[in-house]
C-alpha cells in the first residue's frame, strides 16, 4: 500500500519527467500490471519516464530504450532491439548475461555444489 500512494503522491502534480526506482516492488501482480499500462499511457502523452529496475523483463516490455550497468560503469545502450540484435541475445536478460562476462548457469551450478555436499 506504501508503494502505491508514493505512486500516486508523485502523479498528482502531473510532471513531465517521471523517477521510478524498481516501482513494482511490494506490488502484487494486478497493481503492477496496471503500473506498467499507466507508464506506458504516461509516455503516449508526452511525459519523460526514467524507469530504472532489476527486473529486466519488465524494462524490455516498457522502455523504448536501455542503460544498461555493471560494475557501476556502462557498458551497453540503445534501443532494446537493436541491443538483442547486436548480442544476438533473445532477451534482455541474454544482453546482460553476455555484457557481464559471467555465466549464470555455471555459477548456479556451483552454488549448489557447495550448499548440497555432504561431508562423509
Amino acid at each position: 500500500m506504501k508503494q502505491r500512494i508514493l505512486i500516486i503522491a508523485a502523479l498528482l502534480h502531473d510532471p513531465e519527467l517521471l523517477v521510478f526506482d524498481e516501482p513494482e516492488s511490494g506490488l502484487d501482480v494486478s497493481t503492477a500490471l496496471v503500473l506498467r499500462h499507466l507508464i506506458r499511457a504516461l509516455a503516449a502523452r508526452g511525459k519523460a519516464v526514467l524507469y530504472s529496475s532489476h527486473v529486466l523483463e519488465s524494462v524490455e516490455s516498457l522502455c523504448s530504450r536501455v542503460v544498461v550497468l555493471h560494475g557501476g560503469r556502462v557498458v551497453a545502450q540503445g534501443p532494446v532491439e537493436s541491443l538483442r540484435s547486436t548480442m544476438h541475445a533473445a532477451s534482455l536478460e541474454g544482453v546482460f548475461a553476455q555484457l557481464a562476462r559471467r555465466n549464470p548457469e555455471q555459477t548456479a551450478t556451483d552454488i549448489a555444489d557447495v550448499v548440497t555436499t555432504r561431508v562423509a
